[in-house]
């Protein structure tokens, strides 16, 4: 059975600057997997180097869609904006929505 899969971008990269940044929205998305690990076993799970191009990310839903955090869809599509990827994990994966 097809799974859906989540891009995330790995851990972190230093900037030109030598400074360490991390993507926000990934850091969301990695806090509702840690805590409800069981839920994040419902869909594959693959971190991507910051580098561009996101060889992984560019075979799964194309060159010009590289955004990360990514959820692509068992059934087709995919959704790469904070806000519908949280709605979709919720209505797709039971995860909680966050308050405002």
């Amino acid at each position: 059975m097809a799974r859906d899969t989540l891009f995330l971008l790995e851990r972190s990269y230093t900037g030109s600057d030598g400074a360490e940044y991390f993507c926000r929205d990934c850091v969301e998305v990695e806090g509702l997997l840690a805590l409800y690990p069981e839920l994040a076993e419902r869909m594959e799970i693959v971190r991507v180097p910051w580098e561009r191009p996101r060889t992984a990310v560019v075979q799964a839903i194309g060159q010009d869609e590289q955004n990360c955090p990514a959820l692509v869809l068992a059934e087709g599509g995919f959704v790469n904006t904070q806000e519908a990827l949280l709605a979709a994990l919720n209505e797709r994966h039971g995860f909680p929505q966050r308050s405002s």
